[in-house]
């Protein structure tokens, strides 16, 4: 494997605007190409052995306020990995659940920490921490979106069809227009993908997300058959019904069983297809045990891969990255 030389991509300063990893809709094509690559090669480097310091004596501060197992522990991994320490804060733990401003915990924690991952319900939550902090901030999950997921998603794509060969795919969204339905919509305006979408008429993706990126060129469709959207799909993709907020789980379980990813609908995309979820899964409801553990699923394959994303991300937002 050629070495890559490890190389300051853009020194952050305390006087440089934090370069922040909020939505995939406000960064530039280019770099996300730039992230995504610097992923396969950290994933390569790791198999071999090699994790190179690149964060070394940088702290990563991360906010819950919704539960997590994946990225909890895929930006504690990625950070000791890469030289650095993270450390977690809990509403309960902290002033935040007090009564303390996302403002002001934002400037506080600019003066001990080198960056911010929050998980939050609400998207304001992290666009107003990001407004305060002099660090870079990166989405973990909001109602509206989950870009980390989302680009550990590509990367497992691009392991399946070969880097940079996302474009004039078929990926069917089948289930809940949800955060990440919607990142997946705001994703196929940088990748050149084809997203059908099949939703119940009461739970598809916001109609504003849909249309700025049918703007940006997009080729988005979304409608409620199941068998149209999956139909030639080169990946098929769900999520759970019911999302750990939700206040309506019993309607979402009567609305969605005919939403079920299974092997009927498997055999309507085309040959070949993958299968993707970003997990947890709730088997036996979004996805049948029969598709989770088939041969088409490379959901564990997607989990692995926010380790090795967000590592790439981590690097980005803090200006330091390898190259060749």
């Amino acid at each position: 494997m050629t070495a890559l030389d490890l190389t300051i991509d853009a020194p952050l300063t305390a006087a440089r605007t934090p370069r922040h990893f909020l939505d995939l809709d406000a960064l530039p094509t280019a770099e996300l190409r730039r992230i995504l690559d610097f992923a396969h090669a950290l994933k390569a480097r790791r198999a071999a052995g090699e994790r190179p310091p690149l964060l070394g004596g940088r702290t990563l501060a991360m906010i819950f306020e919704k539960p997590s197992t994946r990225t909890r522990v895929s930006f504690e991994v990625g950070m000791n990995e890469l030289g650095g320490s993270a450390l977690i804060l809990n509403p309960q733990d902290s002033q935040l659940g007090r009564g303390e401003t996302i403002a002001d915990t934002a400037r506080v924690l600019s003066r001990y920490v080198d960056a911010i991952m929050i998980r939050c319900h609400a998207h304001e939550t992290l666009t107003e921490l990001a407004a305060h902090a002099g660090v870079p901030v990166i989405n973990g999950l909001t109602r509206r979106s989950h870009p980390c997921q989302l680009m550990a998603d590509l990367m497992t794509l691009e392991e399946q069809w070969g880097p940079g060969n996302l474009a004039g795919r078929r990926i069917a969204w089948v289930g809940d227009g949800n955060n990440m339905c919607v990142t997946f919509v705001q994703a196929a305006v940088h990748f050149g993908f084809e997203l059908a979408i099949a939703c119940p008429a009461a739970y598809q993706p916001d109609p504003d997300a849909v249309a700025a990126a049918l703007a940006a060129g997009a080729r988005v469709t979304v409608g409620e058959d199941v068998g149209a959207a999956v139909a030639g799909a080169d990946c098929v993709v769900t999520d759970t019904w019911v999302s750990m907020d939700s206040k309506d789980a019993e309607a979402r379980q009567r609305d969605f069983p005919a939403y079920q990813v299974n092997d009927a609908v498997m055999a309507k995309a085309a040959p070949g297809a993958v299968f993707m979820h970003c997990l947890p899964a709730h088997r036996g409801e979004e996805v049948t045990d029969a598709v989770m553990d088939g041969p088409a699923s490379v959901v564990f394959d997607e989990a692995e891969n926010r380790l090795h994303a967000q590592k790439a991300v981590l690097a980005w937002c803090l200006g330091v990255m390898e190259t060749k």
